[in-house]
């Protein structure tokens, strides 16, 4: 996978391109780690939260805002994104009708946000169409869509100049995945040339290990005609289970570009376990963290650590309190470990405290103790 380009800081090549970030995912197939919370906000790495990749990809790409689409719980996620993301110079999250109430108060948060005028979006392309007029602004030519749940770092450069230079209508992002994990996503089929030719939702019984790895960049005009013509229809308000699979029916010019490199979607429990463990192999780790800003307690270090005292094969934070043995885990910022106790295989998040004694193996400890034991292969 390319790195993030620092040769192109303006982002010139991405003029006219308009991203959208969808961040509606309430974590329900994640348990007890998403009730109570944003999905997008569920810690990862140690570092930082789900939506945060997206955004540092977004903004190291030389993008100069994000259009954030939103609707469960959106004044505590919009809260929280213009306090980390918004103090930033040269790059903001723009909150669509919101956004004013934000702007007014650019080192604060509003007392108040202007009365919801529309209805609420059953699904992904649901949340292109009621925010429209903050999507395609003046100017966009192109609709980079991005989630809030994936977890990797990229150049979107590269993939809008081969959409660009192909005439496509649509380019989307695929990757070649373990195929025990296809029926998870979107299954995609090319032909030699390169055309998508297949595009399953979720199948049953998938015949291919390409899938949509669920970015991807529209021709704006061809992304608005598609939904305009889909509202009010027996549609199911979805890029794709609708758009998308409009599109290749009716012959559009769509091509993929292929994501080399780690690529993630954090959508169960089990995966986000797994996800961690391949952190706790040291910082060669496939999954890419160490340089993700630190969005969960700014100024608290990161370490990570082969072999010390009490600890094997993990990542902790600088303040962690041990008084126990961990390994092969990965441990969040003000965390303390109890005499005696063991923890293996596990994430354990911020402020987390384990009891003297406990003995934690292949699980997820939250922020207030609760053990949530982690069980894989299932399907879900």
């Amino acid at each position: 996978m390319t790195e993030p380009r620092s040769d192109d800081p303006r982002g010139s090549g991405l003029r006219g391109v308009r991203a959208v970030l969808l961040a509606g995912g309430e974590g329900r197939r994640m348990g007890p780690l998403g009730t109570g919370r944003l999905k997008p906000l569920v810690p990862f790495g140690g570092a930082c939260r789900l939506i945060d990749f997206s955004l540092a990809n977004a903004r190291a790409s030389g993008l100069p805002e994000v259009l954030l689409l939103s609707q469960y719980e959106e004044r505590l996620l919009m809260d929280d994104l213009h306090r980390v993301w918004n103090a930033r110079p040269g790059f903001r999250v723009h909150f669509g009708p919101y956004d004013s109430a934000y702007r007014a108060v650019p080192a604060g948060l509003p007392r108040e946000l202007p009365s919801r005028t529309w209805p609420l979006e059953r699904g992904t392309a649901d949340a292109l169409i009621r925010k429209a007029e903050y999507v395609f602004t003046e100017g966009t030519e192109d609709v980079l869509v991005l989630h809030a749940d994936h977890v990797y770092r990229y150049d979107y450069g590269p993939l809008v100049a081969a959409h660009r230079a192909s005439g496509a209508a649509l380019t989307v992002a695929y990757q070649r995945i373990d195929p025990r994990w296809v029926h998870l996503f979107g299954m995609v089929g090319f032909d030699g040339s390169g055309r998508l030719t297949e595009f399953v939702e979720k199948p049953e019984n998938p015949t291919s290990d390409l899938v949509f790895a669920a970015f991807c960049v529209f021709d704006a005009a061809v992304l608005r005609r598609y939904l305009t013509a889909l509202d009010g229809s027996g549609w199911q308000h979805d890029i794709s289970r609708d758009v998308i699979p409009a599109m290749l029916a009716a012959g559009e010019h769509i091509r993929g570009h292929e994501v080399r490199g780690h690529w993630e979607d954090i959508g169960t429990v089990e995966r986000y376990h797994r996800a961690h463990l391949a952190l706790a192999a040291g910082p060669r780790a496939p999954l890419p963290v160490a340089d993700m800003p630190l969005t969960l307690r700014p100024g608290t270090a990161r370490q990570w650590v082969a072999a010390a005292p009490g600890v094997r094969a993990s990542l902790i934070p600088a303040d962690l309190v041990n008084a126990g043995l961990v390994e092969d885990s990965v441990l969040f910022p003000g965390v303390r470990i109890g005499a005696g106790a063991r923890v293996r295989r596990s994430v354990v998040l911020p402020g987390a405290v384990v009891a003297p004694g406990a003995d934690i193996d292949g699980a997820v400890v939250l922020e207030d103790g609760h053990v949530q034991q982690v069980t894989e292969g299932v399907r879900a």
